[in-house]
C-alpha cells in the first residue's frame, strides 16, 4: 500500500542515517517526553525566580542570592541594603517600627522603680577628696609621702588623728592639720619679701616710685601686703592672697609680735629698756615695747633690738626719738614666726607649709 511504503521508507531512512553516523542512538521520543515531565517541577535557570520575602515564588531559594541574581552582578546590594563608600550598610529599619518598639518599651517599664547601677569602685558614693590628695596639692610631697604622714599619725582632721588611708575630706569645711599646724588647702599663696630702703609699701604708686607690686608683677593671682613698713625701713614684709589671715595678722586683738633692729647713737642709759616697756607717751597715746635688748655696741654706736605687737605708723622710730635717741637705720627682722634670716635685700621667697601653719596658729586659724 502506498501509505505503508511511505512510512517504511521514512523509518528506513532514519535508521540508515543513524547507522552512518556511527554514534549512539538517540533515546526514543517517548523517553524524552518522560524526562520533560520529571523536570516539570524544576524550572530551567532562565525561568527561575530568585525573589525572597513577600511575593517570592515557592520554587525560589530562601537565601539572599535572589537579589544578586536579579541585580545582574555578583555582590549587588541585598533588598533593604544600601552601599556607602563601597561598603554595605545594615538594612534600614522603618521609623514607624522603631516608634512602635519604643512605645512598647515605655509601657513595659512604666511605673517601675529606677534601678541604679552599683558603683565601680569602693567609696565612690562618698563625697569629697582623699586626704592624701589634698595634702599633696598643698605641697606636702607626693601622694605616697602624704600616705606615710598618715601612717605616722601626724595628720588630724577636725581634731582627730587619722590612721586610715583614703579618708575623704572637704577642704572647704574640714580643718586639716599636719604636726599640729593648719594646712592651707586652697590655692593660697604666701611670700616673704626683704624690702629694700626706698621702696614704698603699696602695691601701686601713682607717683611712679618703686613699690611692692614691682616684685610680684608676674603672679597669676592678685597679692596684697600684710601691714606696712616705712619707705626708709628695710626688712621682712608678707605678701599673700589670703584675706582672713592678713586681717588677723594686723589686728591688735591677736597681738602678733614684730621684731626690729635699730641703729642709734649713745651713750644710752641702763633703764632705756624699762622706759620702753613701761610705755612712751606719744601724740596718739602710749606705746609700749614687749622686749628690748642691746645687740651690739661699737663706741657710741648701738644696735638695739625692739619687739612690740603694735602696728602704728612709724611706731619704733617715734618711741626711740621720744626717748632721746633718733634712729639712723631700721630693719624689721621678723614678723611673728617668719624671720628674715639670710634672705638678701630685694629677694622674694615662698613660705614653706610649716611657716604658713605657724602663721595660722598665731591667729587661731
Amino acid at each position: 500500500m502506498p501509505s505503508s511504503g511511505n512510512g517504511s521508507g521514512r523509518n528506513s531512512g532514519r535508521g540508515n542515517h543513524r547507522g552512518a553516523g556511527g554514534g549512539n542512538p538517540r533515546p526514543k521520543s517517548g523517553g524524552g517526553r518522560d524526562d520533560k515531565q520529571k523536570r516539570a517541577g524544576k524550572p530551567r535557570p532562565e525561568e527561575r525566580r530568585y525573589d525572597v520575602g513577600p511575593g517570592a515564588s515557592k520554587d525560589g531559594p530562601k537565601s539572599g542570592r535572589g537579589a544578586s541574581a536579579r541585580g545582574g552582578a555578583k555582590g549587588a546590594p541585598k533588598k533593604g541594603e544600601q552601599r556607602t563608600g563601597g561598603r554595605r550598610t545594615a538594612p534600614s529599619t522603618s521609623r514607624e517600627y522603631e516608634t512602635r518598639a519604643e512605645e512598647r518599651n515605655r509601657e513595659r517599664y512604666a511605673g517601675k522603680k529606677e534601678v541604679k547601677p552599683p558603683k565601680t569602685f569602693p567609696g565612690a558614693e562618698q563625697e569629697g577628696e582623699r586626704l592624701q590628695k589634698v595634702l599633696a596639692r598643698a605641697g606636702y610631697g607626693s601622694r605616697r609621702a602624704c600616705e606615710e604622714l598618715i601612717e605616722q599619725a601626724r595628720v588630724e582632721v577636725n581634731g582627730e588623728i587619722v590612721l586610715e588611708q583614703g579618708l575623704r575630706v572637704d577642704p572647704e569645711k574640714d580643718e586639716i592639720k599636719v604636726d599640729g599646724l593648719t594646712v592651707a588647702t586652697q590655692a593660697y599663696q604666701f611670700f616673704a619679701l626683704n624690702k629694700p630702703a626706698g621702696v614704698v609699701s603699696t602695691m601701686e604708686d601713682p607717683e611712679g616710685r618703686q613699690c611692692l607690686g614691682d616684685y610680684v608683677t608676674n603672679r597669676e593671682t592678685r597679692l596684697f601686703h600684710v601691714g606696712r613698713l616705712d619707705t626708709e625701713t628695710e626688712g621682712v614684709i608678707l605678701l599673700t592672697n589670703h584675706g582672713e589671715l592678713a586681717n588677723r595678722l594686723t589686728h591688735p586683738k591677736y597681738g602678733v609680735k614684730k621684731t626690729y633692729l635699730a641703729h642709734i647713737v649713745g651713750p644710752i642709759p641702763r633703764d632705756l629698756g624699762k622706759q620702753l616697756k613701761d610705755g612712751i607717751q606719744l601724740e596718739d597715746g602710749y606705746a609700749r615695747a614687749d622686749h628690748f635688748r642691746v645687740v651690739q655696741q661699737t663706741g657710741k654706736n648701738y644696735l638695739v633690738e625692739v619687739t612690740l605687737h603694735e602696728g602704728r605708723k612709724h611706731i619704733v622710730r617715734r618711741m626711740l626719738a621720744e626717748a632721746g635717741f633718733p634712729v639712723d637705720k631700721l630693719v624689721r627682722v621678723s614678723f611673728g614666726p617668719i624671720t628674715l634670716g639670710d634672705q638678701k635685700s630685694g629677694w622674694l621667697r615662698r613660705l614653706s607649709n610649716t611657716e604658713v601653719g605657724m602663721l595660722m596658729r598665731e591667729v587661731d586659724l
